[in-house]
Order: structure tokens, then C-alpha cells, then sequence
């Protein structure tokens, strides 16, 4: 009797909370003075720098990187409403970016930063350290092949074959069966923030961190 062939998908997920928050924020003025926009971008810049700077603490500071973008200054003419055109208008703008590895210490200068002139939280992005990432990524890994087992396995009983063999495993679509239906490691940040405003203090709540695995695998019974 020959055997029967049996493909099918082992997927699995897990979830672990975040133990990294990288902020994103710019610091940006207006004004019809171009000199006065760049300083007052410049000053409130420096400002949080030397603030970053303490706290890129090698040995028991929360930051772990911080950077900053390239000034950019520009300025345009604006139109009035009955189609007239308005003294310049001058824009000065800088991208910061920080990573924490203390959430709490985050979540505290977010809240203190968030409330000064000029600054804005454009958003906050969690994560895992690489090495816990790689940890939860083989778990994983190894409970989507325990799933497609168990898949399988239920397809042979339920045709009343023996127990099956294993043919071929791969990462999804690589077993010629057509497109991909995924990828086969998909580490899934959590969105961007939930904030809590409440008076001067804005409390972030990261999201767990999910990291989901498929893989495609033929077995074979009889």
C-alpha cells in the first residue's frame, strides 16, 4: 500500500514583555525671525543632550544609545485666506532618538519632556534584548515543529494510517508548494504607545512582545 502523503503548517506564538523602549521626538520651532527659530531649536536641543548625556550612564544609567538627527531650517511664504502672501514664515527642526533599558525611567522622562516648549513625542517603539529575542525565537521554533506533528498525526489516526514519518520540514513556501503564506519568524513590536495623561505625569504601557513562527512539513503514513 502506498504511503499517503500529508503536508500542513506548525505555527506557534509566544509572548514576552518588553524589556527595551526607544523614544522618538523632535524638537521644533516657528517664527518669522529665522535666527530666533534656530536658537531657540538649538538651545532646548543642547538642553535635552546634556540631560541625555547623564543619563548614558555606562555602569547605572537607564539610556543605553541616544542620537540626534541633522538641523534642518527652512522657511516659506504662506498665503492669507483672501489670496494674498504673508511675511515668511521660518521652521527649525531636530530628531532625537533614545533607547531605554528601564521602562520606568522611561515612561518618568517622557512624562517631564513631553510638557516643554518645543517638543514633541512623536512616538515610542518596544522591543526585546537580541538576546532574549533569539531565545524566544527558537522556543518558538521548536513548538511549531511539535504542532505540525501534532497536526499530522491527527490527519493519520483520523485515516486510521500508522504513526507518521517526517518527509521534509522548511520555513513556509519552501517546500514547492506555491507562494508563501508568511514568514517564517514574524517578532511583532508592539504599537507604538498607550498612554495615560493624568496632570503632568504620562504613564506609557507597553504591549507584550509577540514573536510567532511557522513552519511547512511533509509526513508521510501508511
Amino acid at each position: 500500500m502506498a504511503d499517503t502523503i500529508i503536508t500542513v503548517q506548525g505555527e506557534y506564538e509566544l509572548k514576552h514583555p518588553a524589556e527595551r523602549g526607544a523614544v522618538r521626538l523632535s524638537v521644533s520651532y516657528d517664527g518669522e525671525q529665522r535666527d530666533e527659530t534656530l536658537a531657540l531649536t538649538t538651545q532646548r536641543h543642547a538642553s535635552l543632550a546634556a540631560e541625555l548625556r547623564e543619563l548614558h550612564d555606562p555602569q547605572s544609567g537607564p539610556v543605553t544609545s541616544w542620537g540626534s538627527d541633522q538641523l534642518r531650517v527652512w522657511g516659506e511664504r504662506p498665503w492669507s485666506p483672501d489670496g494674498r502672501r504673508l511675511a515668511p514664515v521660518y521652521h527649525a527642526e531636530i530628531g532625537v532618538d533614545v533607547t531605554f533599558s528601564e521602562l520606568t525611567a522611561l515612561s518618568d522622562w517622557v512624562g517631564v519632556v513631553s510638557l516643554l516648549d518645543g517638543v514633541t513625542i512623536q512616538g515610542v517603539t518596544w522591543s526585546l534584548t537580541e538576546a532574549r529575542r533569539q531565545s524566544i525565537t527558537q522556543e518558538a521554533r521548536r513548538r511549531a515543529v511539535e504542532n505540525a506533528v501534532a497536526k499530522a498525526t491527527v490527519y493519520a489516526t483520523s485515516l486510521g494510517l500508522a504513526a507518521v514519518r517526517p518527509l521534509a520540514l522548511s520555513d513556509p513556501g519552501m517546500l514547492g508548494d506555491g507562494p508563501a503564506g508568511g514568514q517564517p519568524i514574524q517578532p511583532l513590536l508592539a504599537r507604538a504607545m498607550s498612554a495615560d495623561l493624568g496632570g503632568a505625569t504620562l504613564a506609557l504601557k507597553p504591549e507584550d512582545i509577540t514573536v510567532a513562527v511557522q513552519v511547512h512539513a511533509r509526513f508521510a503514513a501508511s
